[in-house]
């Protein structure tokens, strides 16, 4: 019987836009530890992005928080993007565009789910009352 070790790396950011680069920075440093490509170390960065900025689209509140956690081990980068943003909240400000995909009736949430499963192997959302929580899984290559 072999034993896989894995490590956990946390982080907690404001849900705000300035902080979505600080979280893809961060992943960009994790998934760079996995023997992933170039290229899948930018999915897997995209795909972060994307669900931090879900987040920060939906935050009506500016104290909301986004807790990154990364679990590596050697089969897989597993990465939680847990937001406190409770479900149903109406954006205040929505960027430029995502209005402009609002006014040609794009569905903003579809869309942005539709990437990260492009971009990672596995994808689980979830939301309560709570918040949301985005889990994002890319096997190492074999």
């Amino acid at each position: 019987m072999t034993q896989t070790l894995c490590d956990t790396v946390e982080l907690v950011i404001p849900c705000r836009p300035e902080y979505v680069g600080v979280a893809r920075l961060a992943v960009l440093g994790i998934a760079s530890r996995m023997p992933f490509s170039y290229d899948e170390v930018e999915d897997v960065r995209l795909a972060v992005g994307e669900a931090c900025t879900h987040a920060v689209e939906r935050a009506g509140d500016t104290s909301a928080q986004i807790k990154i956690v990364s679990t590596i081990d050697s089969v897989a980068l597993v990465i939680e993007v847990i937001d406190d943003v409770p479900v149903g909240t109406e954006p205040v400000v929505q960027s430029e565009d995502a209005q402009l995909l609002e006014a040609a009736g794009v569905d903003q949430q579809g869309l942005g789910a539709l990437l990260m499963e492009i971009l990672v192997d596995e994808v689980k959302i979830t939301s309560s009352e709570t918040g949301t929580s985005v889990r994002l899984t890319k096997f190492a290559p074999e």
